[in-house]
């Protein structure tokens, strides 16, 4: 009988894909084991329910919220490259991200039924709705709906740009751009650091994990986009497919609707500090990629954070 399914190769044990699918089971976490309580106590605590501030509460959930929507996106969107990819080390990597944005999104869900809405309940406010419309300004929808056009694209055309492409978008933009840079910004907001905050040490805890998670997937997607442009990839379209997604990026980070008007009277990192991180960041992961010469860091270097134990 004719058939065309031939058996996979053996598994490369020393590939990057391979150590990061191995370091992914390493590091399993359940977003069901972090302790909620503290944060309820200590928002409960912070909030002055008899002046109804709910444009500070707002603030606070749009980061959320933001969040909570967009691991929700690329838990949907990753199912594309999945299918293309057609070597087993990548494959068994890529499961392991599919799982862990499952469970990013699992983390949000869980956050905002057993935090926010428990103190809203007590503060006998009404329950905020993770996914109105207030949350999403107009860049980050955009942002994401290219993001789900490029991961598409290669059930229709899959060729080494097109691969290129759904990388800088999902791997490199989303990820280790918006995602990490945020992430960096709300741990840092909420760790205990400023008495204007507050403390809410459950939420820090699933930052610290999902980072460290975000930090082996994007070096996934840095080794992919390597090897294309060592196979032929012209470097200029991944610069060129980034720079284009940051004004988006820029869009969604400085969402302001929920500060305080005067810039004096804001709390938490100041928009300087998050750009000058995410330029940073950006700027080296850039030259890892394209320069031949350079390395991309070992998959211990890109999960490693303080505090995540």
């Amino acid at each position: 009988m004719a058939t065309e399914y031939t058996p996979t190769e053996m598994m490369d044990r020393e590939s990057r894909s391979n150590r990061y699918y191995r370091n992914a089971v390493e590091r399993h976490w359940d977003p069901g084991e972090i302790d909620l309580e503290r944060d309820v106590e200590n928002l409960l605590a912070f909030i002055d329910a008899e002046t109804d501030d709910r444009e500070s509460w707002y603030g606070m959930l749009n980061g959320i919220a933001k969040f909570g929507a967009g691991e929700d996106a690329v838990t949907e969107e990753l199912a594309p490259l999945g299918t293309v990819l057609d070597d087993i080390d990548d494959q068994l990597f890529l499961t392991t991200q599919l799982y862990e944005e499952a469970k990013h999104a699992d983390f949000f869900d869980r956050y905002w039924r057993e935090v926010v809405w428990t103190v809203e309940d007590e503060l006998g406010w009404e329950r905020s709705n993770p996914r109105h419309d207030r949350w999403f300004n107009d860049p980050y929808i955009e942002l994401f709906d290219r993001n789900r056009q490029a991961q598409r694209r290669l059930l229709e055309e899959d060729t080494p740009e097109t691969r290129a492409k759904a990388y800088c978008h999902y791997h490199l933009t989303v990820e280790g751009i918006l995602a990490q840079t945020g992430y960096y910004g709300m741990q840092t907001s909420y760790g205990g650091e400023f008495d204007e905050l507050p403390h809410l040490p459950g939420l820090v805890q699933g930052f610290t994990k999902i980072r460290s998670d975000e930090g082996r997937h994007v070096g996934f997607g840095m080794n992919q986009l390597k090897k294309l442009i060592a196979e032929g990839v012209d470097p200029h379209l991944i610069e060129e497919t980034v720079e284009d997604l940051l004004p988006l990026v820029q869009g969604i980070t400085e969402d302001d609707r929920y500060q305080a008007d005067d810039p004096e009277e804001r709390v938490g990192l100041d928009d300087g500090q998050l750009a000058e991180y995410a330029v940073t960041k950006h700027t080296d992961r850039m030259r890892q990629i394209t320069d031949a010469a350079a390395d991309i860091p070992d998959v211990d270097e890109l999960v490693s954070l303080e505090g995540d134990d």
